[in-house]
């Protein structure tokens, strides 16, 4: 998995200052499957690289092509592997000890599927309770990207559920939400993927279902999301990686700078900016013993950088 190279990487770090990192660094690469916590938490890692004089992009990429372009070294980082959810996204890589694992960056989330309360108090309550209202459902279930959702397609595909008729509806994340929206709306029946953080909890009135267990994982899918770089990148570029080290959140945080972008139309680093300026004592802790690439105090340079 590589954490011995990370581990190594990072060793006396709470002591030391890291050296500049080398001009190879100045690029980071990161990418997000379009989600808007992973589009909101890789705009706080985007804005602080380029606080520090780096030059990060992102780009917005299926979970499977994100995993492969770390393998390939096509991409550096990765801020949003949700475990269990992804669990079989990561395996193979994990085991091949091509994509390694920084730190758990967020805890308290949960992941899977969710219905109207009107939905929940008609009597779904549970997985097993789907195929008894298929007509009202009309056999579908909706996800998001195309490439996210084989945790939909595995639970179809198992027998017990009686399922095996039904459709996923995959789009995005948006076009998801949308169809939530209207089917709320006419008070019709929709189940579709669920999670927290994330403004769906407060914009409508939702359940989680019991029965997801196998495939997301006990209490409601409880969660982790995870810090990926690609093998390597930790050793190469110790200050980022320091940074990374650094970097995490929490719930009520997410919730919120998810709400700029869904709520308030702001774009993932225009948030990330709003959040940080909220909230600016998170910054001592983000970049505690993190320079700027050439070598400068971080934590003043992404000060001075935000007009903080």
């Amino acid at each position: 998995m590589g954490i011995s190279v990370l581990a190594i990487a990072l060793l006396g770090s709470s002591h030391l200052a890291f050296a500049a990192d080398p001009a190879s660094c100045r690029a980071v690469r990161m990418a997000e499957p379009g989600w808007n916590d992973l589009a909101f938490t890789t705009g706080i890692g985007m804005t602080l690289l380029k606080g520090l004089g780096y030059e990060p992009s992102t780009n917005m990429l299926g979970v499977e092509v994100i995993y492969r372009s770390l393998e390939n070294k096509d991409l550096d980082v990765f801020l949003g592997y949700w475990e269990p959810a992804m669990v079989n996204y990561f395996k193979a890589y994990q085991e091949k000890g091509s994509v390694e694992t920084v730190r758990v960056n967020l805890t308290g989330a949960k992941y899977t599927f969710a219905v109207p309360d009107y939905v929940y108090e008609a009597g779904v309550h549970d997985f097993s309770d789907l195929h008894k209202f298929s007509d009202q459902f009309g056999k579908k279930m909706y996800g998001i990207e195309p490439g996210s959702n084989l945790t939909m397609f595995d639970v179809i595909a198992d027998p017990s559920f009686s399922l095996s008729d039904w459709e996923v509806v995959e789009s995005s994340e948006q076009g998801m939400l949308a169809e939530v929206r209207r089917k709320v709306k006419n008070k019709e029946f929709i189940v579709f993927q669920g999670w927290a953080p994330h403004p769906m909890n407060s914009a409508f009135q939702i359940r989680y279902l019991t029965g997801g267990d196998k495939f997301y994982g006990p209490d409601y899918g409880a969660a982790t999301v995870s810090t990926h770089v690609r093998k390597g990148f930790a050793g190469e570029c110790p200050n980022v990686a320091k940074l990374l080290n650094n970097l995490a959140f929490d719930v009520d945080f997410e919730n919120r700078g998810m709400g700029y972008l869904i709520d308030d139309g702001m774009g993932p680093e225009e948030a990330a900016v709003k959040a940080i300026k909220d909230e600016p004592q998170r910054l001592e802790a983000w970049l505690a013993g993190v320079e700027t690439i050439d070598g400068k105090p971080g934590l003043d340079a992404v000060k001075g950088a935000l007009g903080l």
